[in-house]
C-alpha cells in the first residue's frame, strides 16, 4: 500500500520533545507514527494528539531491541509503502558521576539507546525512506555532544563533561554518525541533519530545563520539512549552525 500523505517516525515519541515534535508534524497534515517501548504510554500520546483531529497512530519499537526495530519496518511497509520522515529522538541519560568513576557498563548503556538504536533503526527504515521523493532524517544531538563546547572552559556547556561522561560521548558520537549518513546519501537526495532543542524541561533532566519541549520540537520540525535546498550534514539549533 503506497500513499499520497507523508508519513513520519519519531522513537521515543510518548512523550517530552518527542511528543511535540509528532504534534507538530501531525498539525502540517503529515500522518505521525509515534514510536515507543511501552505500549500504554504510546497509545494514550497517540491518542491525545488524535483528540486535535491529527493523524497520529502508535508503533511498538524498542530502539535496543533488533526485532522489534525490523517488525515496526515491516508494519510501516506494510501500511504505507515508504517513509518520508525519521526523527531518531529516543534517548536515555544517566545519574551524574565523574568520567573516572564512570562505569563502562553505564556508558554501554546509554550508548544502546542513543548510539546502537539510531545505527538499527535508520538502517531498517533506509528501505523505506529511499522510496521517499524527499526523505528526511533527523537526529535529536545536543549541544552537549558539541567538542567545541566541551573543549572551551569558558562554555557554558564545559562544566558537565566533568559529570556527564555516557550522555554527552553518546551525543558526540551521534553527531559523527549523522556526517556519515549524510555523506552516503546526499548523492540519493536525503537529507541528514543532527538538531539540538537546547536544555528543555523533561523527564530526562527531571524538568530543569529553562525550555519548552514545545520549543526544543521546533528545530527538528524545520528539518524535518526542510526543501530540497536546505542544507544536510549540519549541526543546528533553531538559532543557526553550532560547531561539532
Amino acid at each position: 500500500m503506497t500513499t499520497s500523505r507523508k508519513t513520519a517516525l519519531i522513537t521515543g515519541a510518548n512523550k517530552g520533545i518527542g511528543k511535540e515534535t509528532a504534534r507538530r508534524l501531525a498539525a502540517l497534515g503529515i500522518t505521525v507514527l509515534i514510536g515507543a517501548r511501552d505500549a500504554e504510554r504510546g497509545e494514550a500520546a497517540a491518542e491525545e494528539l488524535r483528540a486535535d483531529g491529527a493523524d497520529v497512530r502508535f508503533v511498538p519499537l524498542d530502539v535496543t531491541d533488533e526485532t522489534s526495530v525490523r517488525a515496526a519496518a515491516e508494519h510501516i511497509d506494510a501500511t504505507f509503502g515508504r517513509l518520508d520522515i525519521l526523527v531518531n529522538n529516543a534517548a536515555i541519560a544517566t545519574g551524574p558521576l565523574k568520567p573516572s568513576e564512570t562505569p563502562a557498563a553505564t556508558v554501554r548503556q546509554v550508548y544502546e539507546t542513543n548510539v546502537f538504536g539510531v545505527i538499527a533503526v535508520t538502517h531498517a527504515m533506509l528501505p523505506l525512506l529511499r522510496r521517499s521523493a524527499a526523505a528526511r532524517i533527523v537526529n535529536m544531538s545536543s549541544e552537549l555532544g558539541s567538542l567545541t563546547h566541551l573543549a572551551d572552559p569558558g562554555s557554558p556547556w564545559s562544566a558537565y563533561s566533568s559529570i556527564l561522561l555516557p550522555y554527552c560521548t553518546s551525543k558526540s558520537a551521534l553527531n559523527a554518525i549523522t556526517v556519515l549518513y549524510a555523506n552516503e546519501l546526499r548523492a540519493e537526495g536525503i537529507l541528514v541533519n543532527a538538531v539540538s532543542p537546547g536544555y528543555c524541561a523533561t523527564d530526562l533532566n527531571r524538568h530543569t530545563g529553562t525550555r519548552t519541549a514545545q520549543d526544543g520540537a521546533a528545530v527538528a520540525v524545520d528539518m524535518a520539512t526542510v526543501g530540497e535546498d536546505g542544507p544536510t550534514v549540519a549541526f543546528l539549533t533553531e538559532d543557526g549552525p553550532i560547531p561539532w
